[in-house]
């Protein structure tokens, strides 16, 4: 189980703050539920960015 979190942690994160985007939209305050939603690709974008940079490390032997 603690496996399973620490490969899908970003997704879940953004999947969290999906649903907090959509909370605040449909609960009036659009502009922030806008705000918010923009989480969800920085989130997944900088995960990837990370995960790569693990796999660069490791595939020349640095990590």
């Amino acid at each position: 189980m603690n496996n399973f979190f620490l490969k899908y942690y970003p997704i879940i994160l953004a999947f969290i703050s999906f649903l907090f985007s959509v909370f605040l939209w449909f609960s009036g305050d659009k502009l922030s539920g806008i705000f918010v939603g923009i989480w969800v690709p920085s989130i997944l974008a900088l995960s990837i960015a990370i995960r790569q940079r693990r796999s660069d490390d490791k595939n020349l032997g640095n990590g």
